[in-house]
């Protein structure tokens, strides 16, 4: 475990831990809906091999097939996040510039390393909004970000009005960083570490531009080619339209990501991310021909941890007492020691 804790004693006890995930399960998404105007929408588990609709994430996580009996046994994938799908549903709903949709997602990672914030299970609420082009800016982002930080503070105060052990943490405002200006404030870290650095000062930050190298000649952190715009040029030489939202976790005293997000790959920057990353051959692929045709309507999207989210307000110490998954004896038994409750 990362906490400095020498003692850890959950703030809820199992009954009221899972009564408090089901409050935050009801009131965030709904508040998130109505602040960013979206509705809610029924999501696939998963989606046929071949079509380049699954994420990618890093490129190098393995997703979990299953043969379909009676489809031939053609390859069918659980898929790893949204990211693609929801931008195809927008079309499919035909929504309009200012609206969009949320559906919770569910995925298994088998290839992911498990420890306090990593689960082979994974639940989010994805989320995605057609923008028009004119909004493919940074200062648009920033106030997506600002509006979807406002709901969790709202979720914040709700939440500790209802169980009043829990203390608010959160910063009043999140500030912006771009991964080029964190590179120069800590040159001799790494990203992780920067990331510590960074939110232990700040409590809150979203940090502008994942997926592009660095002056290092490496990139913050991985992302796929073909969904975050990684490349677009901003000011001041930043690059980045895309980022993710981190908070500092009282327990655990460590950086804590809560969301991935960005302003998705029109036609320029997918064919410029295609190359940078040689995957130029994914063009064939049903997903990137119809952005190569302009087919589809530009947007802004991310995913939100909800066990994440949970861990972090409950102020838990493994994701582990948030969800149920399927962990190593060792840490189980680790756990035990340090009076964590694995669900």
């Amino acid at each position: 475990m990362k906490s400095k804790k020498t003692v850890y004693s959950p703030l809820l006890d199992l009954r009221k831990t899972e009564h408090a995930i089901d409050f935050i399960k009801d009131f965030f998404p709904h508040h998130l809906g109505s602040r960013l105007n979206l509705f809610r929408v029924t999501a696939p588990l998963f989606v046929l091999d071949g079509t380049g609709i699954n994420d990618d994430l890093n490129g190098i996580e393995r997703p979990v097939h299953f043969a379909i009996k009676d489809m031939d046994d053609q390859k069918a994938v659980i898929v790893n996040s949204l990211a693609k799908w929801k931008r195809m549903a927008l079309g499919t709903y035909r929504c309009k510039p200012g609206e969009g949709i949320y559906t919770d997602m569910n995925a298994i990672r088998a290839d992911e390393k498990l420890d306090e914030l990593h689960s082979m299970y994974v639940d989010q609420w994805d989320w995605e909004r057609v923008i028009t082009a004119q909004e493919r800016t940074l200062d648009f982002l920033k106030s997506m970000v600002r509006s979807i930080y406002t709901v969790l503070k709202e979720t914040e105060t709700a939440l500790a009005q209802t169980y009043p052990i829990l203390d608010c943490t959160l910063p009043e405002q999140i500030t912006f960083i771009h991964t080029e200006e964190l590179e120069d404030l800590y040159p001799h870290l790494s990203p992780k570490e920067r990331e510590y650095e960074i939110c232990k000062k700040y409590g809150a930050v979203f940090i502008i531009g994942i997926g592009g190298n660095l002056k290092s000649g490496i990139p913050h952190d991985g992302r796929a080619s073909d969904y975050d715009d990684w490349i677009t040029p901003t000011h001041k030489g930043f690059k980045g339209l895309n980022g993710d939202i981190l908070v500092w976790h009282p327990i655990l005293q460590d950086a804590f990501e809560l969301s991935s997000m960005g302003i998705r790959v029109d036609k320029k920057a997918l064919e410029k991310q295609l190359k940078i990353t040689g995957t130029e051959d994914r063009k064939s692929l049903l997903f990137h021909k119809i952005i190569l045709e302009d087919r589809l309507p530009l947007s802004i999207g991310g995913g939100i941890g909800q066990s994440r989210l949970c861990m972090f307000f409950l102020k838990k110490a493994h994701i582990g007492e948030v969800q149920a998954s399927i962990w190593p004896t060792a840490m189980i038994e680790e756990c035990k020691h340090n009076n964590i409750t694995l669900l």
